[in-house]
């Protein structure tokens, strides 16, 4: 199961929240350091209270609908 940690840009949908994650990596041959950007659709909890902007955990699971692949676990505080 693959954990990340992403921030909350959408609550638009009923029990879905648009997450984007920030991945620093090194470039191979140049050496400068990089930042991607993805988002993912999460399938959300209704015992987890979230609002926009937060810091969350998600992790993978089987497919909820045809977007949904991973589910919100919890609050994240930033460290």
């Amino acid at each position: 199961m693959k954990k990340m940690h992403g921030k909350i840009i959408s609550l638009k949908n009923d029990q879905t929240a648009i997450v984007e994650v920030e991945n620093h990596f090194q470039h191979p041959l140049y050496k400068k350091f990089l930042t991607r950007n993805k988002k993912y659709a999460c399938q959300l909890d209704s015992t987890i209270k979230v609002s926009l902007g937060q810091e969350v955990m998600i992790a993978s699971c089987r497919p909820v609908s045809k977007t949904k692949a991973f589910k919100v676990l919890s609050t994240a505080q930033k460290e």
